[in-house]
């Protein structure tokens, strides 16, 4: 059977292509930084797509027949994955120019302490929403996150670079889970969210994109500055 591509995986490509064609631009060299990249891609994909495939299984969210191929993997359309490429790799990308063309300085102090106890608090909290799926991973994915940063990059919290990184992944995610959230390419279960939402998007999507991202540039650095001391 032929694979005829979908709306999905336009929306994909859109989400790549200016990234990857500058990866390529001779002063940033986006490219040399490949290794550091795919660990980030690798370790911390298997979480978020194992996250994926649970909710889907749960019936937290499914994927609208219209806007995706038939074909699966663990009961995701190809196109999903796909996202746990494009988005990534796009998003770093954006860190990577942003390190590049703007000065890096240190915004506030922040203790470990203090930190760690905002993590604890915050994963925590999470099992107040228990009875709602979706919301209770997100909600805990938040407060792991920032257990995680504080323990392996706590400077990371403090730095200009990472919150404008932050800012402006939030827009560019806003524009596209629109997309998806409107068509609708994803559906989600009333059941599984509190039904806040911004414009057609679920105030879950907001927890899991920082989350996500901000696992990815955290295993990127980690992985950067190791590879370049080798």
């Amino acid at each position: 059977m032929a694979y005829h591509m979908s709306f999905y995986f336009y929306l994909n490509m859109a989400i790549i292509a200016f990234p990857l064609v500058f990866s390529f631009e001779r002063r940033m060299r986006f490219y040399s930084k490949i290794k550091p990249l795919l660990i980030s891609l690798l370790v911390v994909g298997i979480f978020f797509v194992g996250w994926d495939v649970f909710a889907t299984h749960r019936g937290h969210w499914a994927f609208n027949p219209s806007y995706v191929h038939e074909m699966r993997f663990w009961g995701l359309p190809v196109e999903e994955l796909l996202f746990f490429l494009t988005v990534p790799y796009s998003c770093i990308f954006v860190f990577n120019s942003i390190s590049y063309f703007f000065e890096d300085s240190k915004l506030f102090t922040l203790r470990k302490r203090l930190s760690l106890g905002l993590g604890v608090l915050i994963t925590f909290s999470a099992f107040s929403f228990f009875s709602r799926e979706y919301t209770f991973l997100a909600v805990l994915s938040v407060g792991l996150t920032v257990l995680f940063v504080s323990l392996v990059n706590l400077e990371l919290f403090c730095s200009k670079t990472y919150w404008t990184y932050v800012g402006l992944t939030l827009v560019l995610f806003a524009i596209f889970n629109y997309v998806l959230t409107s068509l609708p390419v994803v559906q989600y279960s009333s059941n599984a969210i509190t039904g806040f939402r911004v414009i057609t998007i679920p105030i879950e999507d907001f927890l899991f994109n920082f989350s996500m991202l901000t696992n990815y540039l955290t295993v990127y650095l980690w992985a950067s500055k190791n590879w370049e001391t080798e």
